[in-house]
């Protein structure tokens, strides 16, 4: 018997992903792996690292789906482990940072510190592109969260509370200081 996956609830893909059917987490993946990419590279600005966070993001909600609410929004479940990846990461890049500056870094140690636009961004859009990412990702975390879960993401701000543990208002005033935060970032370079 062969199950029309794109048929069931998240609620039901993940019962039947709990339950050892890898076909259903697949489709969990394939519903919501952009939006959750998406979030991941607008917190951290690179698309590489973006990619390495939502597959910690699949990795750990795999392992959680027994904890998984259906009642839930699944995109909001996985907001919520995408964004404390997110925080992982940005922790251990702010320890290794701390340290390369304790001795001499080699030349490959360097490259990867190097945070300059690639060359393939030659474009004026995609420059200003990479202007607006690197200024969003250079937000304060607290804001930068707010600002993409609402903004880029397009979840509700009630979502959005429910993913940051935040009230509705303390959402609305992250994204009145994000923005301002921003347009000073932006203005500025």
């Amino acid at each position: 018997m062969s199950l029309d996956w794109t048929a069931l609830s998240d609620g039901e893909l993940a019962a039947l992903s709990g339950a050892g059917r890898q076909d259903a987490f697949a489709e969990i993946m394939r519903r919501h792996g952009q939006a959750v990419f998406r979030l991941v590279r607008s917190c951290v600005g690179d698309p590489e690292e973006a990619l390495d966070l939502l597959q910690d993001t699949f990795v750990a909600a795999h392992k959680a789906l027994s904890r998984y609410d259906s009642e839930r929004s699944m995109r909001t479940w996985l907001s919520t482990i995408a964004l404390n990846k997110c925080r992982d990461w940005g922790r251990k890049r702010t320890v290794r940072r701390f340290l390369s500056f304790a001795g001499p870094i080699d030349g490959e140690a360097k490259a990867i510190l190097d945070d300059q636009v690639s060359i393939d961004d030659a474009t004026s859009d995609r420059q200003e592109l990479a202007r607006v990412e690197l200024a969003i990702a250079g937000l304060p975390n607290t804001l930068k969260e707010a600002l993409v879960l609402r903004t880029i993401e397009g979840l509700s701000q009630a979502e959005t509370a429910a993913v940051l543990s935040i009230s509705e208002k303390a959402v609305e005033t992250r994204l009145y200081r994000a923005r301002a935060k921003l347009l000073e970032k932006l203005d500025r370079q």
